[in-house]
This record gives C-alpha cells, sequence and structure tokens, in this order.
C-alpha cells in the first residue's frame, strides 16, 4: 500500500467514525444533556437513601418541587466550603417551594460525626459510594466532588455544575423556576 491509498484510507475511517457519532447523537435524541442523563433522572426518582437520623429520603416524594442536589463528602474541602452557602440558600428559598438535598459521598459514621459539629438545614442523604454512580449517571463525568445538579417542578435536569456553587449562582439557576 503506498502513501497515497494510506491516507485516503485514513480520510476514510475517519468519516466513517464522524458519521457514526453524528448518527449516535440524533440517536440518542436532541434533549441537549449529556448521554446518561435521563437514566440518571429515572434512577434519582427511585432512589432511596437513609438519613443521619436514621430516617428514610424517598426522592419520589420530592418530584414537583424546584430541587438543588448537591452531591458531597466530609473529606472534600470545596464541597465543606460551600455547605455554608447551600444551607444559607435552603434557608431563603424554601418560602418559594425550593428544596436542597445533600446526597453525601461518605461513610455514615463520617457524616454524622460532621453534621453533629456542622448542622446544616437542609435534608442529608447518606448516598454512600452508590451516590458517585448516580452522579455520573446525572451529568458528572468524572465522578469528582462537589456535583450540583438543579431540576425543575418536572424533574428534568436544568443546571448542573462540578465544583464549588455559590449563593448568587444558585438563586439565578432557580429564579426561572
Amino acid at each position: 500500500m503506498n502513501r497515497r491509498e494510506l491516507n485516503l484510507l485514513l480520510v476514510g475511517a475517519g468519516a466513517v467514525a464522524a458519521g457514526a457519532g453524528l448518527g449516535w447523537q440524533l440517536w440518542r435524541g436532541s434533549s441537549g444533556l449529556p448521554a446518561g442523563t435521563e437514566e440518571g433522572q429515572a434512577s434519582l426518582w427511585q432512589a432511596r437513601f437513609t438519613q443521619p437520623d436514621g430516617g428514610v429520603l424517598e426522592m419520589a416524594a420530592l418530584r414537583g418541587v424546584p430541587l438543588v442536589l448537591n452531591f458531597w463528602a466530609t473529606w472534600c474541602p470545596p464541597c465543606v466550603r460551600e455547605m455554608p452557602e447551600l444551607d444559607r440558600f435552603a434557608r431563603q428559598f424554601a418560602a418559594q417551594g425550593v428544596r436542597v438535598v445533600g446526597l453525601a459521598v461518605d461513610s455514615p459514621a463520617a457524616v454524622r460525626e460532621f453534621l453533629a459539629r456542622s448542622p446544616v438545614s437542609y435534608t442529608i442523604g447518606l448516598a454512600g459510594f452508590a451516590g458517585t454512580d448516580l452522579s455520573r449517571k446525572l451529568g458528572n463525568e468524572s465522578g469528582a466532588l462537589p456535583f450540583t445538579v438543579v431540576l425543575d417542578r418536572g424533574g428534568r435536569v436544568v443546571q448542573r455544575r462540578l465544583g464549588e456553587t455559590s449563593f448568587e449562582q444558585l438563586s439565578r439557576w432557580v429564579a426561572p423556576l
């Protein structure tokens, strides 16, 4: 095979790969959400988490309200830094029906100990390390923390952020909801 034939073969393979990628995007639909997000939304509403006080958090009970979902861990400095902002946001927007849920990707003992020292007013669920899988299904491709997702009243993801959030940012995100 000469150089020209090899170049034509490589260009052809590239065109086939690009066509396959386009076909995959069209087949997935035009939701604009990362792959897996729709599956993640379905998984979220079926999920149940133990709460630090021993109660059970059923995510289906929160469907129909604007929801800020924050994946965090006690060992994650940016997670801990943003918690006062999330708490202030939760208290200020509760009257408007917005709920904040923190899903701890951590051990139950570590979360209980942390919350005894630094309580928050919003709901906490003990997701454990399985929470990483749920966050990935909701668009967190790297599985890193903190990861925040905003869902509208219909249960659809409308915003997501990997990294720290702020009160101002959260306020802008929920304003149209």
